[in-house]
């Protein structure tokens, strides 16, 4: 028997809901018109193509807070600039006017600034899981039942790294001075990210294997869920009481030149996973423009979880459901997914959380 059944996702757009929740709401007045949107069988980009050609401004100067998939049925904001000499108000009338073949617009307001990435709250995923065996139906159930309890391992998944998943050692080897660096910052910073991506699934494995991953151990820097500070953890027994509860969780590294480290074992292990990837004299300086370090919770809490079946023919031997939940920016849907089914299509490629495009990309 399989350890865990296999399913489907994305048999239809109407399979993957995705709605983004804003971090804040635009304010009413500036240069920018952020337009709230539904798009359908469209990219992110492909949709702000669009939308700016209708509003007559330039795609270049739009700004969006994270990039959601095209298979899909999704809902969030993006930022287009105010041309000079064109009023906020009649922007914001056009806007509404607005008719594309798979985008709704649904409000337009103006605001002081660009929106950029990772300016958002989470994301509320609605999705549809088909093909799993009806006799393990309640299982399904109980593994999503557990998550929604207890919080799921926070790994980057293989859409991080690329197509081809070489992605981090695209950056090693222009970073160790064995290649040229890619002429665009945008995939400098792309590949960076794979290779920070790499480091921290490395400790997360090893804290998965040990046990240790949803709870505290001195040293740990510790991510507050409900306000978002970090503290090093001096008293193991009090924190991992905190742990147990979900109020506070481990964090990994997302190295960079001002990442904060733990201390003791924590600490002994990072660096370890560290030097697997970095030569010991890495000059960590020319990584600051790429992205200049934080530390990532290693669990991350799975909010608003439900759990329904499908109704259907109860003779028919494979069925489904749909679950539905909210998941902080950053997180991954099928991160959630794959701790209940095994998904036997190559899902990975894109599910919904906010990140550059991971494509394959060339210098």
């Amino acid at each position: 028997m399989n350890p865990r059944p296999t399913a489907q996702i994305k048999a239809s757009a109407d399979d993957f809901v995705v709605e983004e929740l804003p971090a804040y709401a635009p304010s009413g007045q500036g240069s920018h018109l952020f337009v709230r949107f539904t798009k359908r069988n469209l990219t992110t980009e492909q949709a702000m193509a669009a939308l700016a050609s209708a509003l007559d401004t330039s795609v270049r100067d739009a700004g969006c807070a994270g990039m959601k998939d095209k298979v899909a049925v999704t809902t969030q904001t993006i930022s287009l600039a105010i041309p000079p000499g064109v009023s906020a108000a009649s922007m914001v009338d056009r806007a509404h006017e607005v008719v594309l073949e798979g985008i709704t617009v649904h409000e337009a307001v103006p605001h002081g600034n660009k929106l950029k990435p990772g300016h958002l709250a989470g994301n509320r995923f609605s999705i549809v899981v088909r093909g799993i065996e009806r006799s393990r139906l309640p299982e399904v159930a109980a593994s999503f039942e557990r998550m929604g309890r207890e919080g799921v391992r926070n790994d980057f998944g293989s859409q991080r790294f690329g197509r081809d998943g070489q992605n981090a050692e695209r950056a090693l080897a222009w970073l160790g001075g064995k290649a040229p660096a890619p002429r665009s910052p945008y995939l400098r910073r792309l590949l960076f990210s794979s290779l920070q991506s790499v480091v921290f699934n490395d400790v997360l494995e090893q804290r998965v294997a040990d046990g240790t991953w949803a709870t505290a151990l001195e040293g740990d820097l510790l991510k507050v869920h409900a306000s978002g500070g970090l503290f090093l953890c001096v008293d193991a027994p009090l924190d991992a009481e905190r742990a147990l509860r979900g109020e506070v969780s481990p964090t990994g590294p997302m190295v960079g030149v001002k990442m904060r480290e733990p201390s003791g074992a924590p600490q002994a292990l990072e660096r370890s996973a560290i030097d697997k990837r970095f030569a010991a004299d890495f000059d960590w300086a020319k990584t600051k423009a790429l992205g200049e370090g934080t530390r990532r919770p290693l669990r991350i809490h799975v909010n608003e979880l439900t759990f329904e079946p499908m109704e259907g023919d109860q003779r028919e031997e494979r069925t489904g459901c749909r679950v539905t939940f909210v998941l902080p920016k950053g997180a991954y849907a099928t991160t959630v997914l794959s701790q209940a089914v095994s998904l036997d299509q190559n899902a990975g490629e894109s599910d919904g959380a906010d990140r550059p495009r991971e494509e394959s990309p060339r210098t």
